[in-house]
């Protein structure tokens, strides 16, 4: 599974991403210290390392289904409580948390108005649901110059543009129909700089997420045209990708 994959690896290919994001979602859930927050979706720790920097390990708690991932958490985070669960069935108890927060899952859960429902259930009233998901749906996310290069060599490729959350506007109808009113959406972005091309390129031939999946099924050959073709979009280097997540957050 693109997910059942060693946290290392994750980190290389999403974590460049995900841990410039984490403090940008932490700011707009208005996470401050005093607070109790639940981390839906851990993964490897992105969000818990900022959660954890801003409230101390023992007001943190997370969750996630991938076993590589609660075992390198709890690893990294010991003070911090971390669960093997699904966001659609969280193990805690009503009105726990001040903040729940997902960062880039609610397009990856199986039934995501349930998970943000089970999210909100388990926030105090007063309390936020935050979520982000990258903007897939155009050139804005930080895959994007990864599925062309794919795209050139097996057309009909299965990207997350079909996935819920990935266009402006799906959070927003996620959390209404779980229940949530009063949302406010916005757009977090970010610059992330690679030194060369071979930097960004290393990470998706790991087997991490969709896409470092997608390409590990391909033969050797075709791996290597899927690269000349992300290289052909790319400098050699040094140069920036900008990333754009669709971020949504409501008041219990």
């Amino acid at each position: 599974m693109s997910f059942d994959v060693a946290a290392e690896s994750y980190d290389r290919f999403m974590g460049r991403f995900s841990r410039p994001l984490a403090p940008v979602l932490a700011d707009f859930a208005d996470v401050r210290s005093g607070q109790r927050a639940l981390d839906v979706g851990c993964g490897p720790g992105a969000l818990t390392g900022e959660l954890v920097r801003r409230l101390g390990a023992d007001a943190v708690a997370a969750v996630d289904p991938s076993a590589p991932f609660v075992a390198a958490l709890a690893e990294r985070f010991p003070g911090v409580q971390v669960a093997s669960a699904v966001a659609e069935h969280l193990p805690h108890p009503d009105a726990s948390f001040d903040r729940t927060l997902a960062q880039l899952v609610v397009h990856f859960m199986k039934d995501p108005v349930a998970g943000v429902r089970e999210m909100a259930r388990v926030t105090r009233p007063g309390g936020v649901v935050a979520a982000c998901v990258w903007d897939e749906s155009s050139d804005a996310g930080p895959l994007h110059a990864f599925y062309r290069g794919f795209a050139e060599v097996v057309p009909d490729v299965e990207t997350e543009r079909g996935l819920v959350g990935v266009r402006e506007g799906d959070l927003a109808a996620v959390y209404e129909a779980a229940g949530l009113t009063g949302t406010v959406a916005r757009a977090l972005r970010l610059t992330v700089p690679f030194a060369s091309f071979d930097e960004w390129w290393g990470p998706f031939t790991l087997g991490a997420g969709p896409a470092g999946a997608q390409l590990a099924t391909l033969d050797p050959g075709r791996r290597e045209d899927v690269r000349l073709h992300c290289r052909a979009l790319l400098p050699a280097g040094p140069f920036e990708v900008d990333a754009t997540a669709w971020a949504v957050r409501a008041v219990v």
